[in-house]
């Protein structure tokens, strides 16, 4: 049978009443009292522009729109209080040093700043509920009151049998443990869940549904044994208020139908209620009809405006007892004598959230609520999906529901939730190859029903891409990944940045060395292709979510480029670590593996001589090579773990790469020419080999010739980018300084070799070796002139 595993899938991102309700407690904009660090026993009101998981980011009041003081805090850990703690423990509230003169009032700044917003709950600040998710408050045994299927104003208690990633199991109070056939499934955000004594407050009955034993008396005497009022109370908190209809009886629509399958009905309104609720009656012109109505209200899930499905090319069902061989509204609307329900009175009906056919998610059984199933998005028209669950029998197989039903679900969201999942009958054969699409909403991340799902990581495209990346590349991925389960997420994040290397088997095997004992880890395989080679290796790759921003950081480390490059972390505008400003040498040179430069052994006059006089027992050409190749390996000072050095783990092909020192300039070639070598070998004099061109009187770069060397006016270490176009655009390669990626200064022209020039700037073998070339001969004017 083929597992999820087996599919390749895209990261899609579908926002949906799940993913909302999966978020953290505390919400943008809420208003907390937080500890000034520089001054002891003093606090001040912040406000919370983002989370992640138990991290909140915080920005003091005063500083308005300027983000250079905002921090990040564990509510965990952090000395965090509601808004009003300081005026009841007689503490004081005092603005940072840094805004201290902005405001003259800071009493009247702060009632306008605090009127109107809403502080955080001061239970999620202290005791046992401190950092705790919403989901995670709702244990079992908790008591909430849920509203009749068909009367809006009856309500009875029903007690949380199971809280399965939000997803609750309900029982009526006062049935038995032995009646669970008559247990509820529905999502903790359903409008039909309401607090204990949310009824008795706005004077609606408390009656046990229609037709169901229940011991009245029974829960009575009990009424307080099952009450949790604080969890309750937080499981409704996030409810929105249901907007106002503007339905009147009689009007007609079309609706979903929730009696039979796959089957879209004419429907009328038969009874308003109040501004909140309406009654929708099925059409049927029997003599004999029985009555089949629905409660609902103006964001109820498959109401639909009159020629919904005319409009869509979705077939509608005809009334029962209607006369005519073709259904059509006009006449219909006319022979009843009512009227279509304007467009107006629905919600948003095109919006599909992005979804497309053939996407995989988790669906429930609309047959079965407790079941789960494996199912694929076979039709999408507007905000209706038509999904076939795998599992399922036909022709019970297909159903239609809404894109913001609670009961959709990313895949991976049963195994993370440790919860079954029916699995497709059989293995699906198919004559073409399919890439089934997943769709992805977030798990809780942190919590004990989702610790095993993460929410989106970031791929900062404007942070600095370090030595192993290629800055390109990392441009083309995609702005996030995920949300979804962490190992699913990461193994896709990891094999992108693998494709987006300079030398992708060099990082594979960088990735490889990555551990940390406190790590929960998973193993995964992943490769490489790099010259038509696959390298393959085993990645552990961590499993809960509250370790993927510690995972994260240290695989930027290890890849030495800059610790927000990508990470649970959104950088929308600067990087904190102001990793922008920095090119490739520098940032290596203070955040990477540091190398100092050597100076040439022998001095240059011994070298030269010895290029003048190469030794009898060799060859002339390849005593010169050695020789040449000896000089290279002193002027190079490339970071180790750069693309330009040799990877020694890799292949026969890359470990061909070691015939010289580490991070020589003069590499192995495929045709067996060398950049070093090409000089001595030319035919021409060597002195007709160098530049002939001089730099002009006023270059910035600042280069001439004396005798054949050429001489340089300015360290080329302090070269500037712009400074180095210069250069090359006054050499014989003057052509090819549009090639040169925009962050190379005066550094890293030191840094290249004829491997890179050929692979960075895509060029042929000759342009590179003149290029390699020009380098060179400033490797060498630079240890004559700056090296001492």
């Amino acid at each position: 049978m083929r597992s999820h595993s087996e599919y390749s899938f895209n990261v899609l991102l579908c926002p949906c009443q799940v993913e909302i309700s999966l978020q953290s407690s505390f919400q943008p904009g809420m208003k907390l009292e937080v500890a000034n660090k520089n001054s002891p026993d003093t606090y001040w009101v912040a406000t919370i522009i983002t989370t992640c998981g138990q991290l909140l980011l915080l920005r003091f009041s005063g500083y308005g729109e300027d983000r250079k003081a905002d921090f990040w805090c564990d509510v965990m850990t952090a000395e965090l209080h509601p808004v009003g703690w300081c005026t009841q423990n007689n503490k004081t509230l005092m603005p940072p040093e840094a805004i201290k003169e902005k405001y003259s009032d800071w009493t009247e700044f702060l009632v306008q700043d605090l009127t109107g917003s809403r502080t955080a709950p001061a239970n999620l600040l202290e005791g046992p509920l401190r950092g705790k998710n919403t989901v995670d408050l709702i244990v079992d045994g908790s008591v909430s009151e849920l509203q009749d299927v068909s009367d809006p104003f009856l309500y009875w208690p029903a007690r949380v049998i199971q809280n399965v990633g939000g997803r609750l199991r309900l029982r009526y109070a006062g049935l038995s443990d032995d009646q669970h056939d008559e247990d509820v499934w529905l999502f903790y955000l359903d409008v039909r869940l309401r607090p204990l004594g949310w009824a008795l407050e706005n004077r609606l009955a408390l009656e046990p549904p229609t037709g169901d034993n229940l011991l009245f008396i029974y829960f009575a005497k009990h009424y307080y044994s099952h009450i949790c009022l604080k969890v309750l109370t937080l499981l409704c908190q996030d409810h929105v208020d249901l907007p106002k209809h503007s339905f009147k009886t009689g009007m007609k629509l079309e609706m979903v139908s929730p009696w039979e399958q796959l089957q879209i009905c004419p429907v009328s309104v038969t009874k308003v209620y109040d501004e909140i609720y309406f009654q929708v009656t099925l059409d049927d012109l029997t003599v004999d009809a029985m009555p089949q109505f629905v409660v609902c209200h103006a964001n109820s899930p498959g109401i639909l405006p009159v020629q919904w499905c005319l409009k869509n090319g979705v077939a509608l069902e005809r009334p029962w007892g209607y006369e005519g061989q073709d259904f059509d509204w006009a006449d219909y609307l006319k022979q009843s004598g009512t009227e279509a329900a304007p467009d107006t009175c629905f919600p948003d009906t095109w919006q599909n959230r992005g979804f497309a056919k053939d996407m995989m998610l988790e669906a429930v059984n609309p047959h079965r609520p407790a079941e789960v199933c494996v199912a694929q998005i076979t039709q999408v028209r507007g905000r209706l999906l038509w999904l076939r669950l795998e599992g399922v029998a036909k022709p019970l197989s297909e159903c239609i529901v809404d894109v913001e039903s609670m009961d959709i679900f990313h895949v991976g969201w049963c195994e993370a939730n440790a919860y079954p999942l029916t699995p497709p009958l059989k293995p699906v054969c198919q004559k073409q190859k399919k890439v089934a699409v997943f769709t992805v909403f977030p798990s809780v991340s942190g919590s004990a029903n989702g610790r095993y799902g993460c929410s989106k990581i970031f791929v900062n495209h404007r942070c600095f891409s370090g030595p192993y990346l290629n800055k390109g590349r990392i441009a083309e991925l995609p702005q996030a990944v995920g949300p979804g389960k962490c190992t699913l997420v990461l193994k896709e994040l990891l094999s992108m940045l693998i494709n987006a290397a300079y030398k992708p088997g060099r990082v594979l095997k960088e990735l490889q060395e990555l551990e940390d004992q406190s790590w929960d880890c998973h193993e995964e395989t992943l490769k490489a292709k790099y010259k038509g080679k696959t390298y393959r290796s085993t990645i552990r790759i961590v499993r809960l979510a509250d370790q993927i921003q510690d995972f994260c950081r240290k695989v930027c480390v290890k890849l030495q480029c800059c610790p927000n490059l990508f990470g649970p972390v959104l950088v929308t505008d600067k990087c904190p670590e102001n990793c922008s400003v920095q090119t490739k040498t520098k940032y290596t040179y203070y955040y990477g593996k540091k190398r100092k430069l050597s100076k040439p052994t022998g001095g240059e006059e011994a070298a030269e001589g010895e290029l003048a006089k190469p030794t009898r027992r060799r060859k002339k050409r390849k005593a010169i090579f050695v020789q040449k190749k000896r000089r290279s390996s002193a002027v190079d000072f490339t970071p180790a773990g750069s693309p330009q050095d040799s990877d020694e783990g890799e292949e026969d092909e890359d470990a061909a790469l070691q015939s010289g020192s580490e991070g020589t300039s003069s590499e192995p070639r495929e045709d067996h020419t060398d950049a070093s070598s090409v000089e001595v070998t030319s035919s021409r004099p060597r002195r007709t080999v160098t530049l002939r061109r001089a730099f002009s009187a006023g270059n910035a770069a600042g280069g001439k010739e004396e005798e054949g060397q050429l001489v340089l006016d300015r360290n080329p270490l302090e070269w500037s980018v712009d400074e180095v176009v210069q250069f090359i655009n006054s050499t014989d390669c003057a052509s090819l300084a549009k090639h040169l990626p925009g962050d190379i200064d005066g550094q890293a022209l030191l840094l290249l070799t004829l491997p890179t020039v050929q692979e960075c700037m895509d060029l042929k073998l000759g342009p590179a070796i003149k290029l390699c070339h020009q380098i060179e001969r400033v490797k060498v004017a630079f240890y004559k002139q700056y090296a001492n």
